[in-house]
């Protein structure tokens, strides 16, 4: 798919050679600093999430579902993040504005892709909590390694095959003089702004994927979760309950901060012509950065195994 897009018609007059990311309007004084809260949101995320991925890699006890998925969700969150950040950094830090076009639409194509696939991520991970709960004694008959395997292709390919339109589109439409975009990285919606052509039909398939991916993959959880809460209040005892929530509370989590700023982003470039552009472009950044960082120190924190591990390692090291 990437050599496909290296390949969409080099035209001059239809397209610009690049583009010019302004960073975060509004906050240009204070752009050197935000970069260094920037830089330790992604330095945490990389760190993190490479440890849990070596964790799980190395421990063959947790060669589980539940692991597995954590260990895509981990890989997804690597290349979501370094998506953007590096040339993020570099805008603020090194005022490097200008992005070559091919190389906008490839850091479109992985932004929107990784993201659909880290919501099909978190959808599976509620199917493998809501099968471990309410049928303990065929968790691992149900969700295989083989299963897991092809959850995980399907969710991959399912980014893949709903974004990659995305560029394809916007490389055949003329672009306008203008080749501004007011923000620190390559996103669907700010390069449609910038086209000289009639772009009803990529909004509505825009809002088409993400009804239909995110949707899609919130319905699942809901409904998981509440098969969860019908099977756990129906368990006898209150420490049985407790435990039973515990095993849900690092996903819910998890769920909750990829969510809410992406809904709050997608929302506010279509419907919020109101809400102030810097602090739309603010969780436009936080949407993409603070879920990797938050997701391997709330599943360090909150699981056993991965946080024994991580001890593991610090007292052989201290030795």
């Amino acid at each position: 798919i990437i050599h496909a897009l290296m390949l969409v018609r080099e035209n001059n007059s239809s397209h610009p050679v690049s583009f010019i990311l302004l960073g975060i309007p509004g906050l240009e004084n204070s752009q050197f600093c935000i970069a260094f809260l920037f830089c330790v949101m992604y330095v945490v995320a990389v760190v993190g999430n490479i440890t849990i991925l070596h964790i799980i890699r190395t421990d063959h006890t947790l060669h589980q579902p539940m692991y597995l998925f954590l260990a895509m969700l981990a890989i997804t969150d690597l290349v979501l993040s370094s998506s953007t950040q590096p040339k993020m950094l570099a805008i603020l830090w090194f005022q490097a504005h200008e992005i070559e076009y091919h190389a906008c639409l490839i850091q479109v194509f992985f932004i929107h892709a990784f993201a659909s696939v880290e919501s099909g991520v978190l959808m599976a991970m509620a199917l493998d909590r809501y099968v471990a709960i309410c049928f303990p004694l065929q968790h691992s008959s149900i969700l295989t390694t083989a299963v897991v395997v092809k959850l995980g292709v399907a969710v991959v390919v399912r980014g893949l095959l709903w974004v990659s339109p995305f560029c394809f589109m916007i490389s055949r439409m003329p672009f306008c003089p203008n080749s501004i975009i007011p923000q620190s990285y390559c996103e669907h919606m700010a390069v449609l702004k910038l086209l000289c052509a009639d772009t009803r039909v990529n909004r509505a398939y825009g809002l088409f994927v993400a009804f239909s991916v995110v949707g899609f993959d919130m319905l699942i959880i809901s409904i998981s979760y509440v098969m969860i809460l019908r099977a756990v209040l129906q368990l006898p005892s209150g420490e049985a309950r407790f435990k039973a929530f515990g095993t849900c509370a690092s996903h819910i989590c998890v769920i909750l901060a990829f969510y809410i700023p992406a809904l709050f982003t997608f929302l506010t470039h279509r419907f919020g012509h109101h809400v102030p552009r810097v602090v739309h472009i603010m969780f436009a950044n936080v949407y993409l950065l603070v879920p990797p960082m938050l997701n391997p120190i709330i599943y360090g924190v909150r699981t056993k195994q991965i946080r024994d591990r991580v001890m593991q390692g610090r007292c052989g090291k201290d030795l």
